[in-house]
């Protein structure tokens, strides 16, 4: 399995150091990591140079966002998987040595493989892949839930998260928008889901893979919840924009669920009450 790791950082000296030493503690070597640091201010990029100057280093001067960042890395990748990690994610010893077990029987038409991520507790999952329901809303299968029988299987999945993903170049390369692999418009969240969407549109498959192990500890750039909550409910309405769905299956899910969010998002979230007073009005993290 010819792989290449891409690593988004932020301001992230206190996780990328757990994350570069999980990659090259492995049993099965990693072909080739690339970390693409989106503006940090903290010492991530000398710590990088410093300690792994076999990292290819990509600097952006500042926060472009995970979609961009991941982008950025996907083009000067080289190899045939593309292994998508968040910088507060550690691997299992054996992670790269799982992975090319599964791989190395895919169906062709498999393009996502996705580990098990667990929480920073290591007992509890994070992600078992990316659950889309009929109203559209998207769930990481297992979140909270504990480890257990339910997730030792082996099964095809709707989409794999990003946080830790294996893609497959030839999937990323059909799949491809003028917007990117990963939109870039989503900045960061839910973009996972709308790569998925497309993947599914054109035949590939997401496949669990369970033995393949890691753990997340989450929000390692330091998000606050309302700006979260702001890009998670305006990446929804541009992730449904781009679907094509009848207006009054539109219509059905608004009325369903969005509609009352919206309502409960105005008074709660001031991102939100800021852009529906301006329309075009973007609010990113820095």
């Amino acid at each position: 399995m010819n792989i290449s790791t891409v690593i988004v950082t932020h301001n992230s000296a206190h996780f990328i150091r757990r994350c570069l030493v999980s990659v090259y503690a492995q049993e099965l070597c990693c072909q080739e990591v690339i970390v693409v640091d989106n503006g940090s201010r903290d010492a991530t990029a000398d710590f990088i140079k410093t300690h792994y100057p076999g990292v290819v280093l990509i600097e952006n001067q500042n926060n472009l966002g995970a979609c961009k960042a991941r982008n950025q890395g996907i083009e000067v990748a080289r190899g045939e998987w593309i292994l998508t990690l968040d910088c507060d994610v550690m691997l299992e010893r054996t992670f790269f040595m799982r992975l090319a077990d599964t791989a190395a029987g895919l169906p062709g038409e498999v393009g996502m493989l996705q580990p098990k991520i667990l929480n920073a507790d290591q007992e509890t999952i994070y992600s078992a892949g990316i659950l889309l329901s009929g109203l559209r809303r998207f769930y990481d299968i297992g979140r909270g839930r504990l480890d257990g029988a339910a997730f030792k299987e082996a099964r095809y999945i709707y989409g794999a998260c990003a946080a830790s993903a294996a893609y497959r170049r030839a999937m990323l390369n059909d799949t491809k928008e003028p917007t990117g692999y990963f939109d870039e418009r989503f900045f960061f969240l839910v973009e996972d889901v709308d790569i998925s969407c497309r993947a599914q549109q054109k035949g590939w498959r997401a496949l669990f893979c369970p033995e393949a192990v890691c753990f997340h500890d989450g929000n390692s750039s330091l998000t606050g919840a309302p700006m979260r909550q702001y890009l998670s409910w305006r990446n929804r309405r541009l992730f449904l924009a781009k679907q094509r769905i009848p207006v009054f299956t539109k219509a059905i899910r608004y009325a369903c669920y969005d509609f009352w969010r919206l309502i409960f998002l105005f008074f709660a979230n001031p991102y939100v009450r800021r852009a529906l007073r301006s329309p075009g009005l973007d609010v990113f993290p820095s």
